[in-house]
């Protein structure tokens, strides 16, 4: 499963790497293609995806390809990428979308080096990348909430997030994982004080058999799959503790693409807005296809797609409080 977390270092590094060899990419970013207006911080635009989900396609001879780069393999976060593609929205928008596989290589990086045009981010991980540099630009929230939360066993004595000072965090590596635990245990009463291990994806299997106190776990994911699997877990969440509620996955793209194909980018948008709509919507009907799309994919757990689906929709992750997909703003960016 992917969230920004999941990002290991050598990720990061080959992040920076590229940011590095891509010169004259830093400093403030101006503003993004068409009319939405990006923040300095964050290259982000502060206008609702709604006129782009009515725009129509761009007039050519050709389908304009785009590719876009995965953040992991397949999952319930990359639904209406896949719905939008078997329904024909793209090519009907005049698009020939090309998913590239996920290789270890964090998107952010593969946009950097010219090798999408477009990837899956987050608001944390992309903050930091646009901070560095990169020039990219976020032009649809996918995951209006935040769907991290901080998971204990049930069965352990840790009652609340202060009781996790002097406790052992099995962690990914990326670098907002310990500021954001210390400022919801500090907004507890505690002092921010623990142990951290790097395991990466064995994080999980880690705080299963009690090699580790606490993670920080995907709750439309691993917090399904703990579930299924008999695992009662203890969950805090960072929005009961202070924390600002942020836009978990958003789909982000190269700045100069943008700029230059400002047709071809809004009837991507749009295509994918009404893939997540129909997520969000009929999860049922949009997890199957998500299957149908990636055979094998699901081998091991054919049932997580579809109950990680339904988990989405009834906690409204891909829709914001109008009910609308895609929406961001620059609110929920600066929070």
């Amino acid at each position: 499963m992917n969230l920004s977390i999941r990002l290991p270092v050598s990720a990061l590094v080959a992040l920076l790497t590229a940011v590095i060899v891509l010169t004259g990419c830093g400093g403030a970013a101006p503003s993004g293609a068409g009319s939405t207006a990006a923040t300095p911080a964050t290259g982000t635009p502060s206008t609702s995806p709604q006129a782009t989900a009515q725009a129509t396609p761009p007039d050519q001879a050709a389908p304009a390809r785009v590719r876009l780069a995965l953040d992991w393999t397949p999952n319930t976060n990359h639904t209406g990428f896949y719905v939008a593609q078997a329904k024909g929205w793209y090519a009907d928008a005049g698009i020939e979308l090309e998913i590239l596989p996920y290789g270890g290589t964090a998107p952010e990086a593969i946009v950097a080096a010219d090798q999408a045009e477009c990837g899956i981010s987050f608001q944390d991980s992309m903050t930091f990348a646009v901070a560095a540099g990169v020039p990219i630009v976020s032009v649809m929230a996918i995951l209006q909430h935040t769907a991290q939360d901080i998971a204990v066993l049930e069965s352990s004595t840790i009652g609340r997030p202060r009781d996790l000072d002097g406790r052992t965090y099995a962690g990914f590596g990326y670098p907002n994982e310990v500021p954001t635990l210390q400022a919801v245990i500090r907004d507890d009463g505690g002092k921010g004080a623990f142990d951290t291990v790097t395991l990466d994806t064995a994080a999980y299997e880690a705080l299963y058999n009690k090699r580790a106190d606490f993670v920080i776990t995907f709750s439309a994911w691993e917090g399904v799959e703990a579930a299924q699997r008999g695992i009662p877990l203890r969950t805090f969440k960072f929005t009961d503790y202070g924390f600002p509620d942020f836009y978990q996955v958003v789909l982000a793209c190269d700045r100069d693409w943008l700029a230059a194909n400002a047709g071809v980018a809004r009837a991507l948008v749009g295509a994918t807005v009404r893939g997540f709509e129909l997520a969000a919507a009929s999860p049922d009907e949009a997890s199957a296809i998500l299957v149908a799309q990636n055979l094998g994919i699901f081998d091991a757990n054919p049932e997580m797609p579809a109950a990680s689906a339904r988990f989405m929709a009834e906690q409204g992750l891909l829709v914001d409080a109008d009910g609308k997909v895609g929406v961001q703003t620059l609110g929920g960016w600066t929070g």
